[in-house]
């Protein structure tokens, strides 16, 4: 229900990093330093690959990729911040603040999901060394990749349908102290058949990773580093959903759509922070490269 005042907002102010214009200078060349350090290691990655036909496997392919999507995503926001320092600008317009915030997080889950098929790059070689080659064969590799690209795209164009969903008032300062929440359905019949959809899913991705966990901790074969990286990710995964779901599960059988603003805040908070150690603990293909490069010296250094 919309009334009174009700405008559009074409521009953003950013608060910036710091007011002190002394500090200005210093913060510009610290970023485009580190900006251009980035690009110039990320570049020199795609070219050896490109250029080394020793390079040319798998492992390496997806690397390239990795450091052509660090290249993506860190020019979508600091060359920005570079030109706003330097001219003490600190106004971005809503169109460009979409844009960027869809090629962020494009670039942000390729990286993610480029990680993972590392991951699996090396589980491959490790486990299945015979059939390494056949498994991991280049058209296999470009398909895993265009999918990562697609479904990052889609997963970023559902961020950015909800942020267009906003109403903004100008004028009118308010505190807000809850969210009103859109819901998956409206339909009353399919309320029962989401809260048992959601609970069973939850259920079953609870159940699976505490069985890894009791596994890793029971069986003194698998007290070894990659196992070790599983069970914390397995313990992770658990904390990722039971951020979400239960509370989701709730809201469906009391049909309340209504979540504090400081509980929202609370639950991001604690959903960013699982996110990101999923992502580092992802960094497993580390423990693999260290498997497969010096066998002699894995004990040593993943001790």
């Amino acid at each position: 229900y919309r009334t009174g005042n009700l405008t559009t907002v074409s521009k953003f102010f950013l608060l910036g990093l710091s007011d002190d214009l002394e500090l200005q200078p210093f913060l510009f060349g610290l970023f485009l330093s580190m900006y251009l350090f980035t690009m110039l290691g990320n570049l020199l990655i795609i070219l050896a690959v490109t250029s080394d036909p020793h390079l040319h496997t798998p492992m390496c392919f997806f690397l390239s990729n990795l450091s052509l999507a660090d290249i993506g995503f860190i020019s979508n926001t600091i060359p920005k911040m570079t030109v706003n320092i330097q001219t003490n600008s600190s106004v971005t317009f809503y169109v460009g603040c979409l844009i960027t915030d869809l090629y962020f997080y494009v670039f942000g889950y390729v990286d993610s999901t480029l990680l993972t098929m590392m991951a699996y790059d090396r589980f491959v070689a490790t486990c299945h060394p015979l059939h390494y080659m056949v498994v991991m064969k280049p058209c296999l590799c470009c398909s895993l990749v265009l999918v990562s690209v697609l479904v990052s795209l889609l997963d970023s164009q559902v961020h950015n349908l909800i942020v267009l969903q906003l109403i903004c008032f100008n004028d009118v300062e308010t505190s807000v102290s809850e969210f009103f929440l859109l819901g998956l359905s409206d339909d009353a019949e399919l309320q029962p058949l989401l809260c048992v959809l959601f609970l069973s899913m939850y259920l079953v991705t609870v159940l699976g990773n505490l069985l890894i966990i009791l596994a890793v901790t029971s069986d003194p074969c698998l007290h070894t580093p990659m196992y070790f990286f599983l069970s914390n990710l397995s313990s992770v995964d658990i904390g990722f959903i039971s951020t979400r779901v239960p509370k989701m599960i709730v809201d469906i059988q009391s049909q309340s759509r209504v979540i504090s603003y400081s509980g929202c805040l609370t639950q991001m908070s604690i959903f960013i922070l699982f996110a990101r150690t999923d992502c580092m603990l992802l960094t497993v293909a580390y423990d693999r490269f260290v498997a497969i490069c010096h066998p002699l010296h894995c004990t040593v250094l993943l001790n």
